[in-house]
């Protein structure tokens, strides 16, 4: 058994034995969706962190610092500012609400305000949930795959499928507090390995000097921030700083805040996770600049770090880098699973459809979409469809779209009414795929959460006091 399997294995062991641990915590709705909100702050911390750092933070990040540089670090800037404002402005509020209101999913805080007979916002908020977590997970599916694929040679189909069965099983096993806590193990992995391989790539380079002469030699751009080759400089910092826009309204995060044990927890947990945040980052990019010093001329420049970590590395700790790659892929699939499978059950079976079945039944059911949502995914996975990574884009910009605008305006605007918050949502959610879809090539390659989130807020606010009269 080589040294890598055998690293997996004991990674993969932990998972297991975590999930077994939590199961006691999901006979309950608010058990398996929240964890009963009872987690401490560095739990929520590295969960939040974890989550928002899909394996796009590992090969998407990286693969930018190689392509173009310096500017990459943009990235870091924007992810920086946005999940700062993200614990700022929504945090402590979204809590307290979320606690007023017994609230367990994204969806009941935004329609607690309201007299929505006919579940509009709930309704809205699921199908939009629904269809871009599908999507989404099926992407890290096939991520999963390739990183089996990669590392191990093991066929793509297998890797799909041995993935997925153990991200599904201890999902169903353990619920939020079991996604949780291997948050923590897979995010402080994540945090190693982006200390240890930007170190070490720096390192082959001849030092950090010896690396930007490299740099310079290949193309003098690639040391500058502001030489934006194919767009006016501002448009494509603007571009590189709004990717941490989303970061103010993508569910899967919010309910991070909703589940700390108390605001004391938050206070202290938005501390550690911006120093987190910033390394996780920094050493995403970092990597992905000195790799390119490295090794040039690679043909597909999202490889870079596991070929890295492969080439720079003892056979042990490259096993243990593969582990790295597949944490920032499981830390982010597992929340997916139960974010769609509360808009399933929770807000539609029993808020919209209201059924009045015990807690206990509803907490099964609720396992039992998870598996079947993430079988779901795998079958797609498996086809290995190219396609869906366009809507990987539109998942992360058009939940942040959906939810940050109309979450401000609940949280911050007295006025808000139902009308604006399910035009907000929709309208901000409609503008960024639309942008996506039909404008971007054309404005420079504006980047779609842009007027995604303008347009949310101008109707979340416009619509809320023109129609606020009329409610109220």
């Amino acid at each position: 058994m080589s040294t890598t399997v055998t690293v997996l294995i004991i990674y993969l062991g932990i998972l297991v034995a975590l999930a077994i641990w939590s199961r006691r915590e999901t006979h309950t709705l608010s058990g398996f969706y929240l964890a009963d909100k009872k987690l401490p702050y560095w739990v929520v911390a590295f969960s939040t962190n974890a989550t928002g750092e899909s394996g796009w933070l590992l090969l998407g990040l990286s693969g930018m610092g190689y392509a173009v540089g310096a500017q990459a670090y943009w990235v870091v800037v924007g992810e920086i500012l946005g999940i700062g404002l993200s614990w700022g402005l929504i945090s402590r509020r979204l809590k307290r609400l979320g606690d007023e209101t017994h609230s367990i999913t994204v969806p009941d805080v935004l329609a607690a305000k309201f007299a929505d007979k006919w579940h509009l916002i709930r309704g809205a908020a699921v199908l939009i949930i629904v269809i871009m977590v599908t999507t989404y997970v099926t992407a890290q599916m096939v991520s999963t795959g390739k990183a089996f694929s990669s590392f191990l040679g093991m066929k793509y189909e297998t890797g799909v499928i041995v993935g997925g069965i153990f991200i599904i099983g201890y999902t169903f096993v353990g619920g939020y507090k079991a996604v949780s806590y291997t948050d923590v193990v897979q995010g402080v992995l994540m945090l190693l390995g982006l200390i240890a391989v930007p170190a070490a790539a720096i390192y082959a380079a001849g030092g950090w000097g010896e690396m930007k002469s490299t740099l310079a030699a290949q193309d003098p751009a690639l040391l500058d921030m502001f030489a934006f080759a194919d767009a006016p400089a501002w448009i494509g910092i603007a571009s590189f700083v709004g990717i941490g826009l989303p970061f103010i309204g993508v569910p899967q995060l919010l309910i991070r805040y909703m589940s700390a044990r108390d605001d004391g927890e938050i206070r202290k947990a938005r501390i550690m996770s911006l120093i987190v945040l910033f390394i996780f980052t920094a050493g995403a990019v970092t990597a992905g600049v000195a790799g390119r010093a490295v090794f040039p001329g690679l043909e597909d420049g999202e490889t870079i770090f596991p070929v890295l970590s492969s080439e720079l590395f003892p056979p042990i700790i490259a096993g243990m880098l593969l582990v790295v790659v597949l944490s920032a892929i499981m830390s982010t699939v597992d929340s997916l699973l139960l974010l769609a499978s509360s808009a399933v059950v929770r807000d539609t079976y029993q808020k919209i459809m209201g059924s009045a079945e015990s807690d206990s039944v509803l907490s099964n059911y609720g396992k039992i979409v998870t598996v079947v949502i993430g079988a779901i995914a795998l079958v797609l996975g498996v086809q290995e469809p190219r396609v869906i990574f366009h809507f990987v884009l539109a998942s992360w910009s058009g939940l942040g779209s959906a939810f940050g605008p109309v979450m401000i305006g609940i949280l911050y605007y007295k006025r808000v009414t139902l009308a604006g918050v399910l035009s907000g949502m929709l309208g901000g959610f409609i503008v960024s795929v639309t942008w996506l879809s039909f404008f971007k090539a054309e404005y420079h390659g504006l980047y779609e959460a842009i007027p995604g989130f303008i347009a949310g807020m101008v109707l979340t606010f416009g619509v809320s006091r023109l129609t606020s009269r009329a409610e109220n």
